[in-house]
């Protein structure tokens, strides 16, 4: 069995690496954990038994390092959506940590009467999500980018499997998430993508994933 740190390239579709990466060595895979195409980092591979680790994986915390746009709205929270200029600089940039409520955005994945929510926003359909609990540990504004009119704030994010980031974003209102990288799943780090890990290895970082193949 194999875990492979992969780090996934903006415009590319997360279930698309992992078909690929699956067909190049001739061996099921599997993954802990999607990205949207516009967001970068860490992916967590599994190939032949180790599928049987994704349970385990996908219940890990992430880290994320997201770059908000001011002064700017998008229909769907990130840079494919629809964009408007509102020229309005939030009064707070403080992102809410601790217990936060979210819908689930009708771009993600979550299934509503049996069917993704992407698949009915692709048809223009517009149903209420469903809301869910998230803990986001931590919320830090690490930088800020000024070109001009455009400005951009840069934060490390903390937190539960399941956060929506650009919906985190989305609180400051005149925002959206313009940029998002995860540089981190639990334990494993993007700086250290291209590294496969065997049964032991996993097994010594993460002894609860270990448990999954008992």
């Amino acid at each position: 069995m194999t875990l492979l740190l992969y780090d996934k390239q903006a415009g590319e579709g997360s279930q698309e690496a992992v078909r690929r990466l699956g067909r190049e060595r001739g061996e099921k895979a599997g993954h802990a954990g999607t990205l949207d195409p516009f967001a970068t980092g860490l992916l967590l591979v599994l190939f032949g038994a180790a599928t049987k680790l994704q349970r385990a994986l996908t219940g890990l915390d992430k880290t994320y390092v997201a770059t908000a746009r001011l002064g700017w709205q998008s229909s769907t929270g990130d840079p494919d959506g629809e964009l408007t200029e509102t020229g309005r600089v939030p009064d707070s940039l403080e992102l809410p940590t601790g217990t936060v409520r979210q819908r689930v955005p009708m771009t993600s994945s979550v299934r509503v009467g049996g069917e993704r929510l992407y698949r009915k926003a692709r048809r223009g359909e517009s149903v209420r999500t469903p809301p869910r609990d998230v803990e986001v540990h931590r919320a830090e504004m690490v930088g800020t980018v000024l070109r001009g009119d455009d400005c951009r704030v840069e934060y490390e994010i903390e937190c539960s499997t399941g956060t929506y980031v650009r919906t985190l974003i989305e609180t400051l209102e005149d925002a959206y998430c313009a940029a998002l990288r995860r540089t981190a799943i639990g334990p494993f780090r993007v700086q250290n993508a291209g590294a496969e890990l065997s049964e032991t290895e996993v097994g010594e970082i993460l002894p609860a994933a270990a448990e999954a193949l008992r």
